[in-house]
């Protein structure tokens, strides 16, 4: 039986760190809204109770059980976890007379289990405007900040250890936070740390079998990280029984549709490749509004699909390659985080075709899918690429959408990110793109006059996406591309780079 830990989340912007720093002890976890239903089961070893933007004092604070937990299983509060539990303890939790927030340095008062190869002073990271004032009866402190008497505490009594800290072990500028989280998921819940990507292949594949049986199962690839690992999990599971949909949009990548299809050939993938481009010229002409664009693309792509999902018979299973941010961005937790985004990969295929979904990645982080995926044998090339939107060049060609300029920011995005990989600078950044502006100036070539393109370039370097800054290129490497660009691509004589971070700028254009 697999272990794992279970993370209940009232609302943190850091929850997600939680579960990767647990993750990347190798032990499985799961994020779940603090007011789902807990299960308690020989699998799970401990809980840990997230931070939250409410005080524990407000009327509609969220709120658990800790104490039933904590005779049942070791529990881990972290920030709003440790106030919630010193207050339903019996604590006294109010608000500090300043708001603690950044770095600060944490003194260890006694050795633990928790503290194991932790320095006496360490760098940890604040984020709380109320604050431990006193603590509950038998409780003991673990650790203290020059503004806090009470930064780590835990329960002296009880079955099952109960631990809390003030402070965000999770984040990056808690230097040793990873080891204390490692500490609290080996020494404490005693987890073996097994869960690892040859691990998660075997169950998944198993599962995989298990739920397909001898059916057939259809899926759309992108040529994307995601949709590939997918693909070839499923594909061990039950071999040519499924069915791979490559869909050429016509704003893809300059001979991407090629390469794509000769990299699924050579994992040994069951791909059709399906030429579309013109159906998609044709719906797309005339349209300028980003919207509008993405609403083309969606509707006809899903119209396509099903066109070539009708020419395979008995399929009743739809494979996807939705991921765990995917899916926790979908489900709301009460009062602090609203539904970001409803997720499908690809559109609304599940609702209009009435198949069953297969999905074997919906608990893996982007970086865990790539460590799969490497696993499998599927070529870095491919595992390493730079996220690609569903609607293409079509959100990087800002106007109306014609064979042309897409040929034009093609070759242009083509040089960029040649250059990218030639200069070793393409896996330093999460994501790069060119982006066709609707503008046109005068320019100088020879003793001719242009009037001709403009192109901008965007790098940025991001962890998952969701903020992101601008990537700090070398002046020499920027000036070689706008060289190669300008001088190599006709209809672009003039080269700008994005310096604009997320927020408030998104790192697509539209």
């Amino acid at each position: 039986m697999m272990e794992k830990i279970l993370i209940l989340d009232f609302g943190s912007q850091y929850t997600q760190l939680i579960a990767r720093a647990v993750r990347e002890a190798n032990v499985y976890c799961e994020i779940i809204p603090y007011h789902k239903e807990v299960t308690i089961d020989p699998s799970l070893k401990g809980i840990i109770l997230s931070g939250s933007p409410f005080s524990v004092n407000d009327e509609k604070a969220p709120n658990v059980a800790v104490e039933a937990f904590h005779q049942q299983l070791p529990v881990l509060g972290v920030c709003y976890g440790a106030q919630l539990t010193a207050k339903l303890f019996g604590g006294l939790v109010a608000k500090s007379n300043k708001r603690e927030y950044g770095r600060a340095i944490m003194h260890k008062e006694k050795d633990d289990a928790f503290f194991k190869n932790v320095n006496t002073d360490s760098q940890v990271w604040m984020s709380h405007s109320d604050s431990v004032l006193e603590l509950p009866q038998g409780f003991e402190v673990l650790a203290s900040t020059d503004s806090i008497p009470y930064a780590a505490f835990k329960k002296t009594t009880g079955t099952h250890p109960l631990y809390c800290v003030q402070f965000h072990p999770e984040v990056y500028h808690s230097t040793e936070g990873k080891k204390m989280i490692t500490n609290f998921l080996v020494d404490i819940c005693g987890c073996t740390q097994s869960w690892t990507p040859a691990h998660f292949i075997t169950d998944t594949v198993n599962q995989l079998k298990e739920q397909i049986g001898n059916r057939k199962v259809i899926m759309a690839l992108s040529g994307g990280v995601d949709s590939t690992v997918a693909a070839t999990l499923i594909h061990r599971a039950i071999g040519d029984n499924l069915y791979g949909i490559f869909v050429d949009n016509g704003v893809l990548r300059k001979n991407e549709f090629e390469e794509v299809l000769a990299t699924y050939n050579t994992i040994g993938l069951n791909v059709k490749g399906i030429d579309a481009k013109e159906r998609f010229y044709t719906d797309l002409q005339g349209k300028t509004d980003p919207e509008a664009k993405r609403k083309v693309i969606g509707k006809l792509f899903i119209d396509v699909f099903q066109d070539e999902a009708k020419e395979v018979e008995g399929v009743e299973m739809l494979g996807q390659g939705t991921i765990y941010p995917d899916v926790i961005e979908s489900i709301s937790v009460h009062g602090p985080s609203v539904t970001i985004k409803s997720h499908h990969n690809v559109g609304g295929l599940p609702e209009l075709m009435k198949l069953e979904l297969v999905e074997p990645l919906r608990f893996l982080f982007k970086d865990e899918v790539r460590r799969v995926g490497a696993e499998l044998g599927i070529p870095a090339d491919l595992l390493n690429r730079h996220p690609f939107p569903g609607p293409g060049l079509a959100i990087r060609i800002l106007g109306e959408i014609t064979p042309e300029r897409v040929a034009l920011l093609q070759e242009a995005d083509y040089r960029y990110v040649k250059g990218l990989k030639e200069f070793n600078l393409y896996n330093e950044v999460w994501q790069a793109g060119t982006i066709l502006l609707p503008v046109k100036s005068v320019g100088v070539m020879g003793d001719e006059r242009t009037y001709e393109f403009t192109v901008a370039l965007r790098a940025v370097t991001s962890v998952d996406g969701m903020t992101a800054d601008w990537a700090h290129l070398p002046y020499e490497f920027l000036a070689h591309i706008s060289n190669d660009i300008i001088n190599n691509v006709k209809g672009i004589n003039r080269v700008v780079y994005d310096i604009s971070s997320k927020p408030p700028a998104t790192i697509e254009w539209e």
